[in-house]
């Protein structure tokens, strides 16, 4: 059973700094891009972040790049969001989801959610003004 579980949520003060880590579990880490997406209640989820499966490409959101970090470390079956300079506009439910791209080139990087196939259940950002 695959399973994606998320830490590292909580409260903030605007200009403030959170990790976020996701662990995954029941699947072969490698073969997967990862990615960030977020969500605040009556909109869409948003994608945040992505790398790809051997973590030599990156791709953001243009709201947080320069200010977000997605790393991982494929030993660990992990996927890191290191978040800066957070903002109240942050706030918002962050979800990590996996999206098998073995047949996919190395760099492979999708920002589409349907293409994701498994999702964490989320951990709560709040940034305070």
């Amino acid at each position: 059973q695959v399973q994606l579980v998320e830490s590292g949520g909580g409260l903030v003060q605007a200009g403030g700094s959170l990790r976020l880590s996701c662990a995954a579990s029941g699947l072969s880490f490698s073969r997967y891009a990862m990615g960030w997406f977020r969500q605040t209640p009556g909109n869409e989820r948003e994608f945040v972040a992505g790398i790809s499966r051997g973590g030599d490409n990156t791709y953001y959101a243009v709201s947080v790049k320069g200010r977000f970090t997605i790393s991982r470390d494929n030993a660990k079956s992990s996927v890191y969001l290191q978040m800066n300079s957070l903002k109240p506009d942050d706030t918002a439910v962050y979800y990590c989801a996996a999206d098998l791209a073995s047949q996919r080139i190395r760099t492979h990087i999708t920002t589409q959610t349907y293409e994701y196939d498994y999702w964490g259940q989320g951990t709560q950002v709040t940034v305070s003004s």
